[in-house]
Formats: structure tokens, sequence, C-alpha cells
């Protein structure tokens, strides 16, 4: 596939051959192609700095994903670890107090009984 830029200059070259160079129309059209060479040299440059920046706006984004990711997991993994400590503390706790409410029974249990022993004889 021809590009419509290149067959603007093989026919631009062929009224060349067939007319006077030195005409100052001929100077204007030659100036004209070398300034349209200068603008699709400058948009091809532009395109690729736009291709490129395009593809580094696409790698920080990629990034900074992985990233929050990466972080939204250590945050994830810290707070059920406080919770772990914080379930074992509640349930060492918890222990703690029916093991002290078993001991307060015990005693109450010996002196109930005492109590109902002695209503029942009447001593």
């Amino acid at each position: 596939m021809v590009d419509d830029k290149v067959l603007e200059e093989i026919k631009f070259h062929q009224d060349v051959v067939e007319h006077d160079s030195a005409s100052p129309l001929y100077r204007i059209r030659e100036k004209e192609m070398e300034i349209s060479g200068r603008v699709m040299k400058a948009k091809k440059e532009a395109d690729e700095i736009v291709a490129e920046a395009r593809r580094k706006a696409a790698e920080i984004i990629a990034k900074a994903e992985a990233d929050g990711d990466r972080l939204a997991r250590e945050a994830e993994a810290t707070a059920l670890a406080e919770a772990d400590k914080e379930a074992a503390a509640i349930r060492a706790k918890a222990a703690a107090d029916a093991v002290a409410l078993e001991e307060s029974l015990a005693g109450r249990r010996a002196l109930a009984a005492d109590a109902i022993v002695k209503a029942v004889t009447g001593v």
C-alpha cells in the first residue's frame, strides 16, 4: 500500500521533469514538500512520545494496583492477627472468670449444704 504522501512526491517529481525546475512555482512547491515532510516527521515523533507516555502510564497504574493489593493484604493480615490476639485474651479472661465462679460456687455449696442440714436437723 503506497502512502498518499509518497504518491504526491512521485507526481511532483514527474511534473519537475516535464517543466522548468527554476520557476518560482516549482520552488514554492518544493518548500511546501519540505515543510510537509517536517510536519510528518514531527507528527511521527509526537505519536511515538504519546505511545511511550501511554505505556509508562499503564505501567504506573499496574504497579499502583499491585501495591494497593499488597498493602490491602498486609492490612488485612495485621487486622486478623490483632483480632486473634483479642479473641485469645477474651477466651483466657472468660476461662479465668469461669474458674473463679466455680471456686465461689464450690464454697457456697458447702455453706448451702450446712444451712440445709441445720434447717432440717434443727441444730
